[in-house]
């Protein structure tokens, strides 16, 4: 007789969530100290696991925050590399508040086309990758990017001349790099939308096809993020079939946990692509070169929708039908009835872009986060508890489960 023995996912959070968490005057004198503050956060969150942002330090950056959404974190700091040293200290302080690292962060354009822009970023992952060795944990996190002046087709070439070898460093140092894909519309002014050429499955497998032909086959795997999904008209479930489907679902090795709440209105006005002039980043007919104008080319993602912290929008069934907001229960349960993951070495991170919510102020932001990862960890058992009643028990003893339930390609 088959036990019931639900397997719960591991629940973390990015510590892009509050990017000033240790004064800035104290961390650039200090730079681990922002790793350590985070770790005693995490733990009053009720965090088990943090994911560590890294990212080019302000005063290095090609993109000033002024022009970003959502302004990236460096809470590992590698103005300075990275030694024996300072991750000692990090374990320490791992053991002293009980929280683990799932992964390390650095969501950047690998494929820029200014070539020291983007040996400059290429550089910076290396340290990535030799701090996330140091730390001992397997994955690193990121985007893939786009080369601007390209066609999709051309950056598929500009992917392989480019990413390969970064991706052969990865494997010397027994690491995977997991792609968020955000399309990011709003990382240029121009007209193009899809600006990270690996934002949808069809994109993943050829990438995927790539990395085989050079023996890091392995080292490509996704780092799913339901929000996106949504913004580009998709549900999980029928994602999750479709990489199935065509023998391709072990490529999701992990899981960003933000939602996207659609505004209909927005819809109705610009279509599915966005405000597409008018915006303000634009001047007398030329690209504004103020980054305060720059960031209204976000204006092609915010108009049709805002970023969810898990918990925070409305239960609303409608809007899960009509791939409006993310149906998180049967996120979880699609993801374990349809991908081969190892359940219970498998991250759910919460990633905080809910506009309203960024607050940066640890006191008045520690009961939200603390609400929204409470509701991910009770929605991962929820559907855990679910999947070994129906998929286990009942299915050892020949009982039918009761119902139809969501379908993929179906809405």
């Amino acid at each position: 007789m088959t036990r019931f023995t639900p397997r719960f996912m591991k629940v973390g959070i990015l510590t892009a969530a509050l990017q000033e968490l240790t004064p800035r005057a104290q961390r650039d004198a200090d730079p681990d100290r922002a790793i350590e503050d985070w770790l005693l956060y995490a733990r009053e969150l009720g965090a088990d696991y943090i994911q560590l942002s890294a990212a080019l330090h302000p005063s290095e950056s090609d993109v000033p925050p002024e022009a970003m959404l959502d302004p990236v974190a460096n809470t590992l700091d590698l103005r300075q590399a990275f030694d024996r040293v300072r991750a000692h200290r990090v374990h320490q302080a791992m053991k002293q508040t009980g929280v683990g690292l799932s992964d390390l962060g650095y969501f950047d354009n690998l494929l820029h086309h200014d070539a020291m822009t983007r040996q400059k970023k290429h550089e910076f992952l290396m340290r990535v990758f030799d701090a996330a060795a140091l730390l001992g944990v397997n994955a690193v996190c990121g985007f893939i990017g786009r080369n601007q002046r390209h066609s999709m087709d051309e950056n598929l070439i500009d992917f392989e001349q480019q990413c390969i070898p970064l991706l052969q460093a990865a494997k010397e140092r027994g690491l995977t790099y997991r792609v968020e894909q955000c399309p990011m519309p709003g990382w240029t002014t121009g007209d193009n939308w899809h600006n990270n050429i690996a934002y949808t499955p069809g994109a993943w497998i050829a990438l995927h096809k790539i990395c085989e032909k050079h023996g890091v086959g392995d080292q490509f795997r996704i780092h799913y993020d339901p929000s996106h999904a949504i913004l580009m008209g998709q549900d999980s479930r029928s994602i999750f079939q479709y990489l199935k489907d065509e023998g391709y679902g072990f490529l999701i090795a992990g899981f960003h946990v933000k939602g996207q709440v659609i505004d209909s209105k927005g819809v109705s006005a610009w279509g599915s692509g966005g405000q597409t002039m008018g915006r303000g980043d634009w001047i007398d007919g030329k690209p504004s070169n103020r980054p305060a104008d720059q960031v209204h080319a976000w204006k092609k993602q915010v108009v049709l929708a805002d970023h969810e912290l898990p918990g925070t929008a409305r239960h609303d069934p409608l809007a899960y039908l009509q791939n409006r907001s993310v149906d998180w229960l049967d996120h979880q349960l699609a993801a374990r009835e349809l991908l081969p993951l190892d359940v219970a070495n498998t991250h759910l991170v919460v990633e905080h872009e809910y506009p309203a919510a960024r607050i940066q102020d640890r006191a008045k932001l520690k009961p939200i986060l603390q609400g929204s990862l409470a509701f991910v960890k009770h929605i991962d058992e929820a559907a855990a508890c679910m999947y070994a009643l129906q998929h286990e028990v009942l299915a050892g003893q020949g009982i039918p489960v009761q119902g139809i339930g969501r379908q993929a390609y179906r809405s």
